[in-house]
């Protein structure tokens, strides 16, 4: 488990305020593996479905000579012409196809919706981190950074997480002014939240 704090804060602060939410720490945990134990570990076969964008596609994998490997949407198909057939190998080029797309996508977003905020604000850097619980974060310099895995889910779920991040350059903690502050950039967070939250173990499951 990760816990995001104030820089400042000290252990015993954080270990304080811990304390007084044990009982939710517990329950949404204890929910999360609850969820997560029914969800199968992919095969990285033919016909699995995989996400891209909030739309499912059907994996279809090729044998092909060294030269003529790839990764391409093909109507409802994601393709991985690949030189040898293994799970490992498909596997290795779908997680890069993903990080390419998401770096492209979520650059894009980012800056559409930074003009967009109704108060100014600066991403100084932006980079991706695979991370199991958490779709993002942004350090008190500005960097900001998006779980590649997010790529997968729909395009507001992508753009509630990347608002929910630039909020934090202005508001560094979820106090109520980070909440008015998300709010005011997107009234309906909660309910795409709620979107996102139901579909995490199938989006963070590889």
């Amino acid at each position: 488990m990760e816990v995001e704090a104030p820089e400042d804060a000290t252990a015993d602060e954080i270990g304080e305020a811990l304390q007084k939410r044990a009982r939710w720490v517990h329950d949404h945990v204890h929910d999360a593996k609850r969820r997560f134990e029914h969800v199968l570990p992919r095969e990285y076969v033919s016909g699995e479905q995989v996400l891209y964008l909030g739309r499912r596609y059907s994996l279809k994998v090729r044998l092909v000579p060294r030269e003529q490997r790839s990764v391409k949407l093909k109507g409802a198909l994601l393709e991985v012409a690949h030189d040898y057939v293994s799970a490992d190998a498909v596997r290795a080029r779908v997680r890069a196809w993903y990080r390419v797309k998401a770096r492209d996508y979520f650059a894009y977003r980012l800056g559409v919706i930074a003009n967009g905020l109704p108060w100014p604000q600066e991403v100084s850097s932006f980079q991706l981190k695979e991370m199991k619980t958490r779709w993002g974060s942004c350090a008190a310099g500005g960097t900001v950074t998006l779980n590649p895995f997010l790529v997968r889910a729909n395009r507001e779920c992508i753009d509630y997480v990347i608002t929910h991040e630039l909020c934090h350059l202005r508001e560094h903690n979820h106090s109520p002014e980070f909440f008015r502050l998300l709010s005011r950039a997107m009234p309906q967070w909660q309910t795409v939240k709620r979107s996102l939250d139901d579909m995490a173990e199938v989006i963070l499951n590889d």
